[in-house]
């Protein structure tokens, strides 16, 4: 089979693989669609320590079950599925706690497990022992399936948050995170939705997909005085941060309101030196969240919305690319000239 992988940093490419067989307690998918995270992207450019290589990345996915295993009860082969890609033990404290994407011996796909950027990819042993696998609700197209997953990220910074009517927030990023971060926001009843964003033309592109946000343009205004003026002179209430830029987590600190509610969405690199006022954090009483990956219950969470019409995430799709061109994929996220790109590795042919 076609596989597009990961031997180390800015060595990626499309390659013959050997296509995988089914297991007793395991199966095997033809990847109909799997989207391009940050993460991908960053691995492709910088590499990542935490991938063991030869590897195919790839982990926001649905597919359909070509093989599967005797012990794999309650699925048969045709049946459509996503996978939650984060896979806990089951056994270790945060497992136990319900916090299996914060797992001592986390394993997931795409980092430890081949992933969706081919053909074919193995749903391992411990996805199904995990519950970690879900039929794709008929009606919902494969390249809106594979979003569920980046959706049930945003879920689980959220749910930090505790945002409710009325609440001002603020995001800094108008990427797809950052506006499914304004989206969700708005169903809890945020409003104003204040979206931050320097690259103006992206700014008014993410407008155009969610005209309820307020926009501003550092660069064309001044960022602290028309965040003060679109909150009444309080700040904002909740502040996410959906980009890797420290100045952001700084502002942020700075422009919350009392007792506001911040969430670092977007990690830095490992060698990038962040500044947060710990004066400010004090008097203000500020909470400051990490988020990391998502959990089952987020997922399936998300895909109920999605197959009940309360998100539309098909907008977010800039390109649909064959695996042949994936590599174009990459290059036009570097370049920020779509929102979100999703490779077909596979038709939904036999």
């Amino acid at each position: 089979m076609k596989a597009f992988v990961y031997h180390k940093a800015g060595e990626s490419r499309l390659e013959e693989y050997a296509r995988p067989r089914a297991a007793r307690d395991s199966a095997v998918i033809r990847v109909l669609a799997c989207s391009v995270c940050g993460t991908d992207l960053r691995a492709w450019q910088h590499g990542n320590e935490r991938i063991t290589p030869p590897r195919i990345n790839g982990h926001e996915l649905c597919g359909r079950i070509v093989e599967i295993g005797l012990d794999c009860p309650g699925f048969v082969v045709g049946e459509r599925v996503s996978v939650v890609p984060a896979i806990g033990c089951g056994q270790c404290p945060s497992c136990r706690k319900g916090y299996t994407n914060l797992c001592d011996n986390l394993r997931t796909i795409g980092f430890q497990f081949d992933g969706g950027f081919a053909e074919y990819m193995e749903v391992p042993a411990a996805a199904f022992q995990a519950g970690h696998v879900y039929r794709t609700p008929e009606g919902v197209p494969d390249e809106v399936a594979a979003l569920a997953e980046p959706v049930a990220c945003v879920v689980n910074g959220q749910e930090f948050l505790r945002i409710a009517k009325g609440d001002a927030v603020a995001i800094f990023g108008s990427g797809f995170i950052g506006c499914l971060h304004a989206e969700l926001a708005r169903m809890s009843g945020a409003d104003p939705v204040i979206m931050i964003e320097p690259n103006e033309s992206r700014a008014l592109a993410a407008h155009a997909l969610i005209p309820f946000s307020s926009l501003i343009v550092p660069g064309k205004v001044d960022l602290h005085s028309e965040v003060k003026r679109l909150t009444g002179g309080q700040g904002a209430d909740v502040l996410i941060t959906a980009c890797a830029v420290g100045q952001a987590q700084a502002d942020a600190v700075a422009l919350a309101a009392k007792r506001g509610r911040i969430s670092l969405f977007g990690g830095l690199a490992r060698d990038t030196k962040g500044f947060l006022d710990s004066n400010l954090i004090h008097y203000k009483e500020l909470s400051i969240h990490g988020v990391h990956a998502s959990t089952a219950r987020q997922n399936r969470t998300v895909m109920d919305w999605i197959a009940a019409g309360k998100l539309d995430l098909r907008k977010y799709v800039s390109r649909l690319y064959p695996l042949a061109e994936i590599e174009s994929a990459f290059r036009d996220l570097q370049s920020q000239s779509v929102f979100k790109a999703v490779v077909q590795p596979s038709t939904d042919q036999p």
